[in-house]
């Protein structure tokens, strides 16, 4: 675990009957105290070389030759901070506004957080100007549509506590306002760089004979002027900005002092066995799918599918453990037919490979939205689709995380042609199911979330299976709870683990067994519906030979269905990672 090591910024000028008291109920917390002079008068100055002789040891006094405004200050404040080695740095107004009972609290959430920017929220009482309290709301308005966020609740509050190696690189590198505007707009530059912000209520006081330095006329010029440039600047990183919403706000560690590396930034875990794919978070946040829901809603498919390239992009750059993924599987797909016309490893065909994903994710979306008609989606061959529905009968069905198996699902629902239920892993993307319910409420009457395929779950698809219903399943995936319940099949010339669960919930159902297969071809999607097995049986003295022999026909399938569209398979971890002897090599 990092080091963490907070301290406490003052900047000053001019609170000479203030800053007394305010460093006196700040001392008691035992933070040590940087104390920085914007070029006050004399009398303060005076003060203030009493207050570093009296909290000798614990106050750091700094002095900035003259009035340099209360950015400046802090600034210089945080700098200096980092340069003694501490990692995280209070900022608190030195006119004694600010209740510095809540220190504790802050430190609180730094350290259950610390790569976010703890913000206080001023709680007022009757003593604050009303000029000022409803002044500050069309700042915060500004904010949020720079930000494209409600997250900064209050952006003008003296009273935060910085991460400095998220704070001090962005000092170092873009050139901030020096005066009152810089508190609004440090905020918004860290929130584009993704950091996460956490929110503290706090009592704010005016005093009936306090001293402000908030000039009304050339403050809100300057703040005007910030607000203008923020503006500009949240539409040219307009495409950049929608991408983050599809992922979560930096809430990681800090970086050290002097640590190489990208301040905020998660380590990923080495440890972790890359077959482990359910402890792969789900990337991507409910709002930033949610936004692209509602924009497909007002906007339709073709304008708001624009939008999936610049995020398509930011996770093809951020995603390197994905980009892995799919380069081995293209090579892979490669060397299995050398002379076929398969994809060649890299960049672009990564890129392709995530844009598929997207836009399947985002069929998915429309077809639940009912922006997918009939038309839209065809049998290659229904006939034993057709039949399998005349019968009234249950059917287990077998898909793959290749193409959309969602389509179907999806319009299943909406014509009533059967009555098809997905079996899906407890927890894994639980947001973008959140997002689908949203979208239909049918959505969540057609889902069966489980963590493995024991007795417990086959006694509760039986009545489902028994009333007709159509359970899909994938066969391509093992869950969490059943990684060394496997069967070795050949998969693209190499030897790839796949799960037992689907044949071993066959034999128990005692009910037919289908494969099916949705692929994106041309402007539609085309299914394939076959036969798999009438009932499948798995002898107790041949379990395992008849265990092997299935996946093993299911994989020549899968094989089958990925040589023809070879971008829409969209496992992005080492499939071929045995659960039982770690990741293969090549074959």
């Amino acid at each position: 675990m990092m080091r963490f090591a907070p301290c406490i910024v003052i900047p000053i000028y001019n609170h000479k009957d203030a800053i007394g008291a305010t460093v006196a109920h700040l001392a008691v917390h035992g933070l040590p105290i940087f104390v920085v002079d914007d070029g006050s008068d004399e009398a303060t100055q005076q003060v203030l070389a009493a207050l570093a002789q009296q909290y000798a040891g614990q106050l750091t006094l700094l002095r900035l030759p003259v009035n340099g405004g209360k950015g400046a200050a802090v600034m210089a404040g945080l700098r200096a901070a980092r340069a003694a080695s501490y990692t995280h740095a209070l900022q608190i107004d030195a006119d004694g506004q600010h209740d510095a009972t809540d220190v504790p609290h802050f430190i609180e959430a730094a350290l259950a957080e610390p790569g976010a920017v703890i913000l206080g929220r001023p709680v007022y009482d009757e003593s604050v100007p009303k000029s000022r309290l409803y002044g500050r709301y069309l700042t915060h308005v500004w904010v949020w549509i720079e930000t494209l966020s409600l997250t900064i609740r209050d952006s003008m509050c003296g009273f935060r506590l910085y991460p400095l190696a998220l704070a001090c690189e962005l000092i170092d590198s873009v050139q901030l306002p020096t005066r009152m505007d810089f508190d609004i707009e440090i905020l918004v530059r860290l929130h584009w760089r993704r950091a996460a912000f956490r929110s503290i209520p706090t009592r704010v006081t005016y005093a009936t004979d306090g001293v402000s330095h908030f000039d009304v006329l050339w403050d809100n010029v300057r703040i005007s002027r910030s607000h203008t440039r923020l503006v500009f600047g949240m539409l040219w990183r307009l495409p950049m900005l929608l991408a983050h919403k599809a992922m979560p706000r930096r809430a990681a560690m800090a970086s050290e002092p002097g640590e190489p590396g990208e301040p905020g930034k998660q380590a990923e875990s080495r440890d972790q066995s890359p077959q482990d794919w359910w402890r792969i978070a789900e990337r991507g946040s409910h709002l930033g799918m949610s936004l692209l829901a509602l924009s497909c809603k007002l906007f339709g498919r073709r304008f708001t599918s624009l939008w999936l390239h610049p995020i398509v992009a930011y996770f093809l750059l951020t995603g390197r453990a994905a980009r892995e993924a799919s380069s081995n599987y293209f090579t892979r797909l490669g060397e299995a037919a050398p002379n076929g016309d398969t994809p060649r490893p890299g960049w672009l065909s990564a890129y392709r490979h995530m844009l598929a994903f997207a836009q399947s994710g985002f069929d998915k979306l429309a077809a639940w939205s009912g922006r997918v008609n009939n038309a839209d989606v065809k049998f290659e061959d229904p006939s034993a689709f057709e039949a399998l529905v005349a019968s009234g009968k249950g059917a287990l069905v077998i898909g793959a995380h290749l193409g959309n198996l969602e389509m179907t699902r999806a319009l299943a629902a909406q014509g009533a042609y059967a009555k098809v239920t997905a079996v899906v892993y407890t927890e894994h993307a639980r947001r973008f199911n959140s997002v689908l319910a949203s979208a239909n409420r049918e959505f969540a009457r057609h889902l069966l979330e489980v963590s493995d395929f024991g007795p417990e779950t086959a006694m509760m698809m039986q009545e489902r299976v028994d009333a007709g219903e159509l359970l899909v399943i994938v066969g391509d995936r093992v869950p969490a709870h059943e990684a060394g319940r496997t069967t070795e099949a050949q998969f693209l010339g190499s030897t790839a683990p796949f799960a037992q669960g689907p044949y071993v919930l066959a034999h128990a159902l005692g009910c037919p067994v289908y494969l099916f297969f949705c692929l994106k071809e041309h402007d539609g999607y085309s299914l394939y519906f076959e036969p798999f097995a009438e009932r499948i049986e798995l002898p107790r003295r041949e379990r395992a030979q008849h265990l092997a022999a299935w996946a093993q026909r299911y994989a020549a399938r899968l094989e089958h269905f990925c040589r023809k569209a070879p971008y829409q398979w969209f496992n992005f971890f080492d499939f071929w990672a045995s659960p039982k002897r770690g990741t293969h090599g090549r074959t």
